[in-house]
């Protein structure tokens, strides 16, 4: 069953857990999930990103929220009004291909709200875009497949990571108002619905799936053993 899941507001690191204990418990189906956050603002990093250089980055921006290692990989994302969503599915494509097929079919949709690019493709390699305050380190160093906006700087970022057949993507869209515009909500739900052929049911996380990632929040995700595994 394609699921839209619906979550209270949850802190980055109640964030990361949810994303993982929904993967493990994925048996089929598109997941869809919009992040609804507790914290203002927050950073997140990825998997093997040493973490001094992510707190020093994030002081340089003067954030003070939370800073958490995520399960999958990529860059430091700072987390201000972004528009923030994952999602589960089983795939055996390959994650670079799974990457370029998720944000070619969000940019066609986004195409209708305002002018992309696709980075390696539309625009050029060598191009090293400006990031105008909308993102951290991760928007600085744009990949293959990432989105940017008409002047160059990147606008659509995330990671993936497989658990088994089942792939987690994490994705972090930094357009100004992004989480309060429904409009961008509206053209990913529509890209994964068309590309995916995904028949969304909404749903609300189970209490006892929200608990499970509660406490695996508390127990991995806010320790030093995590966040601190590479320095």
């Amino acid at each position: 069953m394609d699921l839209l899941l619906n979550t209270p507001a949850l802190t980055a690191y109640e964030q990361m857990a949810l994303d993982e204990t929904c993967a493990l418990a994925h048996a089929g189906g598109f997941w869809l999930r919009f992040y609804h956050w507790a914290d203002k603002e927050a950073v997140t990093f990825g998997y093997a990103q040493p973490r001094r250089s992510v707190l020093r980055q994030a002081a340089a921006a003067g954030v003070c929220g939370p800073a958490v290692r995520r399960p999958t990989g990529g860059g430091m994302v700072l987390h201000r009004g972004d528009l923030t969503f994952s999602c589960i599915l089983q795939s055996e494509q390959p994650p670079a291909a799974l990457y370029a097929r998720l944000h070619g079919a969000i940019r066609a949709e986004l195409a209708f709200l305002a002018p992309v690019k696709v980075w390696g493709k539309t625009a050029p390699q060598a191009y090293l875009p400006a990031t105008h305050g909308q993102a951290g380190a991760c928007f600085l160093n744009p990949v293959e497949n990432d989105l940017l906006a008409a002047d160059g700087h990147k606008i659509l970022g995330g990671a993936i990571r497989r658990f088994g057949k089942t792939v987690l993507y994490q994705g972090s869209l930094q357009l100004p108002g992004a989480r309060e515009n429904p409009a961008l909500k509206k053209a990913v739900i529509t890209a994964v619905r068309r590309e995916f052929a995904a028949h969304f049911v909404p749903r609300a996380a189970q209490a006892d799936v929200l608990a499970q990632a509660k406490k695996l929040a508390q127990t991995r995700y806010q320790s030093e053993d995590w966040n601190g595994k590479f320095e």
